[in-house]
């Protein structure tokens, strides 16, 4: 299908353009932009009009909860694409971990027949993700996978890493480590401070998280391999990982839409929704990483989407499972903190396009002639009040349940074909059950 999208804010982060303008896209790509090309004849057309066009957001962590749970996929596409996600990573702790060639290629095929948004797997680092023996990368990055990650915390045995490095610098594979001394974070379930120790819950020090970050910069230095950190959740984590870039280390980070905002005094009175992994930490902290953004130190920022079953959330906070839904609210809090940042909003929307993209290697996030026609439109003054309700996400659990947010997706096409519309039956929750 040709398609126009007219009088929209197009905003391309990759290109620098900011400014009004129609988008053509034919044939899934863009054709065009600001004038159509010769012989276009749009089979439809988009009033954009007071809109953003941008390109569509890609996530670099989001629990799609398959394989593991029957139909979950689904579900949780069609709450990214009313997010304005048009690109998931999804990571391999999944049930049963992806370290098998024939797991990924099935969550693949199933991803596909769901016509949601792109899907990109990360393979297990090691098999069972238990830390011990290596993976067989090779052939799950020839059945699909994009990068490799260590899902909860180092492996135990440093000696295990470093042959892991040393063996992807040889291939040029791209390794993905959480910063976390499991043996220093023990059974903590909040971030170590005042507040922990008021309320008399198991903390986690920042500590566990410099720990791991010295190990896999020392590890770096002597292999050379690529790393990227994963939900960076300190001060101090923030400040290691400046000083890792300035000595020219390859390594890039993101850090969780959420503790951009959140600290541990929102935990309350022992609220599970606020129950995440990495834990909430101080003010300083939070500070930290809003400022590591800004200045580029922290790459991108992700959802850290894991919708949580309620049953598993209506538990003490200690017992509680761990995350958030928050594929829907991805957008609405990223350009809160660009306002509060006082950000260009092409800088705001870079940490979730085109650097993502980057960082994966992928020719997408971006809005330039030949470029898939992955695109968001979105309302930047929609006032919308978060609740379960208005969630697509079968996890309604979240820390920002009763707020008010501005900012909202209203059309996501992927490929150049419209997949979501709120304004029709395909943005309601009602259809997709």
């Amino acid at each position: 299908m040709k398609l126009v999208i007219r009088h929209g804010r197009v905003v391309d982060p990759a290109s620098n353009h900011d400014a009004i303008a129609d988008l053509f896209i034919a044939d899934g790509r863009v054709a065009a932009l600001g004038t159509a090309p010769a012989g276009f004849a749009a089979e439809r057309e988009i009033d954009a009009r007071g809109l953003v066009v941008a390109p569509g957001l890609l996530d670099l962590c989001a629990r799609m909860r398959e394989p593991g749970a029957e139909g979950a996929l689904k579900r949780e596409m069609r709450a990214a694409l009313a997010g304005g996600v048009t690109g998931i990573v999804c990571p391999p702790d999944t049930d049963p971990p992806l370290d098998e060639p024939g797991l990924v290629r099935m969550l693949r095929q199933r991803s596909r027949e769901a016509e949601g948004s792109r899907l990109y797997p990360l393979g297990a680092l090691t098999a069972g993700l238990k830390g011990d023996v290596l993976a067989e990368i090779e052939t799950l990055a020839e059945a699909g996978c994009v990068a490799f990650m260590q899902t909860r915390a180092l492996p135990h045995d440093n000696g295990v890493l470093w042959q892991i490095l040393r063996y992807a610098k040889t291939f040029d594979l791209p390794i993905w480590l959480r910063p976390v001394e499991d043996t220093l974070a023990g059974d903590g379930v909040a971030g170590a401070g005042a507040v922990a120790g008021r309320l008399g819950l198991p903390a986690v020090p920042p500590l566990a998280e410099t720990v791991a970050l010295h190990t896999i910069f020392e590890l770096q230095r002597d292999t050379g391999a690529r790393v990227h950190v994963c939900r960076l959740s300190s001060a101090a984590g923030v400040e290691l990982v400046r000083q890792a870039k300035r000595e020219g280390l390859p390594v890039t980070a993101d850090a969780g839409v959420h503790h951009l905002h959140l600290t541990d005094l929102d935990i309350g009175y022992f609220d599970p929704n606020f129950r995440l992994d990495p834990p909430l930490r101080t003010q300083r902290d939070r500070d930290a990483i809003v400022g590591g953004l800004a200045d580029g130190t922290i790459d991108a920022v992700c959802s850290d989407h894991a919708p949580v079953a309620e049953d598993d959330k209506l538990l003490p906070f200690g017992e509680a499972a761990p995350g958030a839904t928050a594929l829907e609210t991805l957008l609405p809090l990223v350009l809160k903190w660009g306002q509060r940042a006082r950000l260009p909003l092409v800088d705001v929307l870079a940490r979730v396009t085109h650097v993502p993209a980057r960082i994966l290697g992928e020719p997408t996030g971006r809005l330039v002639i030949g470029a898939k026609a992955d695109v968001v439109i979105f309302d930047p003054q929609a006032h919308w009040t978060v609740s379960r309700g208005e969630l697509v996400s079968r996890g309604g659990n979240t820390p920002f349940a009763g707020y008010e947010l501005v900012g909202r997706a209203m059309l996501t096409l992927v490929g150049g074909e419209v997949r979501f519309d709120r304004k029709s039956k395909s943005g309601s929750e009602s259809n997709l059950r």
